[in-house]
Parts: C-alpha cells; sequence; structure tokens
C-alpha cells in the first residue's frame, strides 16, 4: 500500500500534462527501447492488439537525418474502442490509441499519449464517462508498468 502511494505521488509530480494539446507526459525510469519493450508486454498480457510500432529514429537514419530515440507504438482493442465509436463517431480519427515514447535534449525518457477526457471533450463525447474512465485507468497502468524500474506490478 504504502509502495502504491509514494509510486502515485511520484507519477503525479513526473507527469506533464500539457493542457492545450491533451498530451500526458510521464518521466520513465527506463531507456527508450525499454520503455517501448515494457509497454509491448503489457499489452500482449492484456490482450490488446498492438498495429505497429514504429521506430522514427530508424526512419530519420535512412533519410541521413538524427533523431533522438522516438518510438510510437499504435494499439487497441475493440471491445472498448467500439463502444467510444459509437458514443462519437468521430473519434475514429483519433484510434487506436498511441503512445510516443521519446528521449528528450536533456536525456530524459518520456512516456506520452493523448488524455482520454481530451479526446471525449474533443469529439463531444455525451454519456460515454464509464469508457472514458477505462481508457484513462488502462493508460495509466500501461504507463505505470512501462516506466517503472520495478518488474514487479
Amino acid at each position: 500500500m504504502r509502495n502504491t502511494i509514494i509510486f502515485n505521488v511520484l507519477l503525479i509530480i513526473s507527469t506533464l500534462t500539457l493542457a492545450d494539446s491533451g498530451l500526458v507526459s510521464i518521466k520513465s525510469s527506463n531507456d527508450v527501447k525499454t520503455t517501448a519493450d515494457r509497454l509491448e508486454s503489457a499489452l500482449t498480457a492484456k490482450g490488446m492488439t498492438l498495429f505497429e510500432r514504429i521506430d522514427h529514429a530508424a526512419g530519420a537514419k535512412k533519410a541521413d537525418k538524427e533523431l533522438r530515440p522516438t518510438e510510437l507504438l499504435i494499439f487497441g482493442n475493440p471491445k472498448v474502442g467500439t463502444p467510444l465509436m459509437q458514443c462519437g463517431q468521430s473519434i475514429a480519427i483519433d484510434l487506436p490509441q498511441k503512445a510516443l515514447i521519446w528521449q528528450d535534449a536533456q536525456d530524459q525518457v518520456w512516456f506520452s499519449y493523448n488524455k482520454p477526457e481530451y479526446l471525449a471533450k474533443r469529439h463531444a463525447l455525451k454519456d460515454c464517462p464509464k469508457v472514458i474512465n477505462k481508457v484513462t485507468n488502462a493508460l495509466a497502468n500501461f504507463a505505470k508498468h512501462a516506466t517503472s524500474k520495478n518488474q514487479e506490478n
């Protein structure tokens, strides 16, 4: 219990929410690859579909450009996404879910994703608080697993 409270306090302190963009960014204790690998593992364990894992730095290298480590994971589950689209079909433009794992200029690794409440507001979703809460909790749990050094969750 104490570890959970401490983690939640640290999560709040280390979370950067960009209000205008609806982006949530959480500091990771791991490098980009490890954070992305841990997210992929957590998604698979929960029966989510990983549609794509894009290594933007590798793409930049192919274009003879440099980019700090940056990976995008695209994932979802129709059991959750479909009810969101039933509330407001335009949210489909923001689905499936995405997580961006990136290293900033100070070598800090971040786990970023779209804030579900922001997406709900953007698409004027009404009468969907249970689904939005489910997505919010799932994303927070995936972020916690991926960004934590602790191998137990």
